[in-house]
């Protein structure tokens, strides 16, 4: 998973990565010093390539979104963000802790966030802790692999629920954490509107999720 990454200084130069002074890896304080020159986020202290701009498909999918959920959140105490945003995961159990910069070693920037709690927000600059939802929406150039990290990394930090949306085929997968702190098998949704465990009142049509007019 390592790659080659690229830093733009101050002055306009380029510097390739130095390797972690830390036996845990990079860590968030590292990632504030820095201007990549690509899109990167922190995994468990490594620093990971993130896919190519998202297309025009992925951007108006992820619009469509951002209003269903925005009128959601409009009678519910909650916020909603979208890409690029910081958010800071703790590793198992450690959620609700108040970590130092230089403890935490994963910092992901998902398509969509919804937080309920307001002690996470206080950071300033990024989540601090797992969101309640997460929605990610595929590109052609994501990889299983990639995708498969950012579902063991949700489900690691108890994110309760995750969509993972299919724009190639109009559809999305609805993982929800169970009292063993696990996710179970995916809701897959076709047709109508996709409907939220985690909250009841919030349903999303697929016809508004998908429409590229």
């Amino acid at each position: 998973m390592k790659e080659q990454l690229t830093i733009v200084n101050d002055d306009g130069s380029e510097m390739m990565v130095k390797e972690p002074h830390s036996e845990y890896g990079f860590t968030y304080a590292d990632y504030l010093t820095w201007n990549f020159k690509e899109r990167i986020e922190l995994i468990k202290g490594q620093l990971i390539k993130m896919s190519p701009a998202p297309t025009i498909l992925h951007q108006k999918i992820s619009y469509n979104l951002e209003k269903i959920l925005g009128r959601f959140i409009e009678n519910n105490t909650c916020a909603l963000f979208h890409a690029p945003i910081d958010v800071k995961l703790k590793g198992k159990g450690n959620n609700k802790k108040k970590l130092r910069d230089e403890e935490v070693t994963t910092v992901v920037q998902p398509d969509i966030v919804m937080v309920f709690d307001e002690e996470k927000l206080k950071d300033g600059r990024a989540v601090d802790g797992a969101p309640d939802l997460v929605v990610e929406i595929l590109s052609p150039g994501d990889t299983k692999n990639e995708m498969k990290y950012k579902l063991e990394l949700c489900e690691e930090n108890e994110v309760k629920e995750y969509w993972v949306v299919y724009p190639e085929y109009r559809q999305v997968a609805v993982f929800i954490l169970n009292n063993y702190l696990l996710y179970d098998k995916p809701i897959f949704y076709t047709e109508k509107s996709v409907v939220s465990k985690l909250f009841p009142a919030l349903r999303a049509s697929l016809k508004e999720i998908f429409t590229t007019n």
